[in-house]
């Protein structure tokens, strides 16, 4: 194994001397200071060492077009020369984001009204929630300011995204979640099924609880409930077939509005457009970042019905203002380039590609449920998940301190393949514009570290005897 400590003055050094980082162990980290990337090209990636990997996480599963795409760079120069920035406060506009939202609302999977920019899947997801209490108080229910959402969601890292958010470490130290934000239990059959229960039989049961907590809370202070399609950095947990068709009949039951985070499932990612449309969903607004851009530069997206845009368009009206705002909230370059990403994704038949890409990324993943270690492969066009266990059988997990996950993403990247370990979850979100012959390269290099971690835990075992 290589030697991960920083020399004096390199740039790991000075960074672990400079920069606090995110979703890291700030104490390990200056130690062990960072891999440092300098450059990258379709779905490859180079260090300031000349290392190349693939980048089989797509960054912060957010780069779908990959790297150098000229197009996106050309868009932003040609905005930042000709307009840099401007607002939409007190009835300012551009071109760039209008005609963004217009596009956005002709390619939304369900009948939406208007369009809110923010900056960030965080800043979307946390306007949105914000958007949910102004609803209610707009149609005279104010007391309907509850918010239901998974265990193990992650929504983003404002406090209210962190709130809503069912993840430890966005609350642990935090004094979150706020009041108000409840969790129910993942749709997560292959972790969170009672013995014998079927997948049919499991929606059931989910669905029954959320009615329970509604029906407990009461159903007038309950507002909204928020979920991604496809849980992504909860492991890339893919509701059983049923499960929102249930959970959507209850919602209307108690008049609760549907947030969906598509955050990571928007643009193509799940072999649709958008990831509703993948798994079923009709919600009232959505939220979309990430591959917006294609990550070249921040934007997020929040999609309005009518119902909801009516309201709180008459209850502006009533206050005065709408007092929702970001000073960067539709920058006009940010709006060029996601502008072109849209064009890209429609001119290249993105969605296209990921259905033909699919069969070889999730058949190549699945082929790994031979190996000793993988429990359950789970995915849904170009994202997807591979659960490490101690016994196959028996679905059991590895004890959280063992570090198997971790000690899986290390070697992964020792030969070359940036994935990340969701404790012990290795998850895959490549760039879309993968091809075939680089998934298979991108297998291969992970077989290499399941075999080096089988190596690990066989190890460990004969020491415990």
């Amino acid at each position: 194994m290589p030697d991960d400590t920083p020399r004096p003055n390199s740039p790991e050094a000075r960074d672990a001397a400079s920069v606090i980082h995110p979703l890291t162990n700030l104490k390990t980290h200056l130690e062990k200071g960072p891999v440092v990337i300098d450059s990258g090209k379709g779905v490859w990636v180079k260090d300031i060492h000349g290392k190349d990997y693939i980048e089989g996480m797509a960054g912060l599963w957010c780069i779908s077009l990959g790297y150098g795409q000229d197009r996106l760079v050309q868009a932003a120069a040609d905005q930042m020369a000709k307009l840099p920035y401007y607002h939409l406060t007190n009835h300012k506009s551009h071109s760039p984001v209008i005609e963004l939202a217009e596009r956005l609302l002709e390619i939304a999977p369900v009948p939406m009204s208007k369009i809110w920019f923010a900056n960030s899947g965080s800043e979307g997801n946390d306007s949105a929630a914000r958007i949910v209490w102004y609803y209610w108080a707009a149609v005279g229910k104010p007391e309907k300011r509850k918010i239901i959402a998974h265990q193990r969601a992650y929504h983003g890292n404002t406090i209210a995204s962190a709130s809503l958010s069912g993840m430890h470490y966005n609350h642990a130290s935090f004094g979150l979640p706020l009041d108000g934000f409840l969790h129910v239990t993942p749709p997560h059959h292959y972790r969170n099924a009672r013995d014998g229960e079927s997948e049919e039989d499991f929606a059931t049961r989910l669905a029954d609880e959320l009615d329970a907590l509604i029906e407990a809370e009461g159903p007038d202070t309950v507002g909204a409930f928020f979920t991604e399609p496809i849980m992504g950095s909860g492991g890339v947990i893919v509701p059983p077939p049923t499960y929102y068709e249930k959970v959507q009949a209850v919602l209307r039951k108690h008049d609760v509005l549907l947030v969906s985070d598509e955050v990571i499932t928007a643009f193509g990612r799940t072999g649709n457009m958008f990831g509703s449309t993948t798994m079923g969903l009709e919600p009232d607004m959505l939220v979309c970042a990430k591959g917006l851009s294609s990550a070249y530069i921040p934007i997020s997206a929040v999609m309005v019905n009518a119902r909801v845009f009516d309201a709180i368009a008459a209850e502006s009206d009533r206050i005065g203002v709408f007092g929702l705002s970001f000073t960067y909230s539709g920058h006009p370059v940010s709006a060029a380039v996601a502008r072109e990403a849209l064009r890209i994704y429609k001119e290249e038949d993105i969605v296209g590609h990921v259905r033909a890409m699919e069969p070889h990324f999730q058949g190549g993943l699945r082929k790994l449920l031979d190996h000793p270690l993988v429990g359950e492969v789970r995915g849904k066009g170009l994202v997807a998940g591979v659960e490490l266990v101690r016994d196959k059988d028996t679905h059991q997990a590895f004890d959280p301190a063992l570090g198997v996950g971790p000690f899986c993403n290390e070697r992964a990247e020792d030969h070359g393949l940036i994935v990340r370990a969701i404790g012990d979850t290795i998850s895959f979100c490549p760039p879309l514009i993968i091809n075939q012959v680089e998934i298979k390269e991108m297998i291969a290099r992970f077989q290499k570290a399941l075999d080096d971690t089988l190596e690990m835990v066989r190890g460990l075992d004969q020491n415990a005897v």
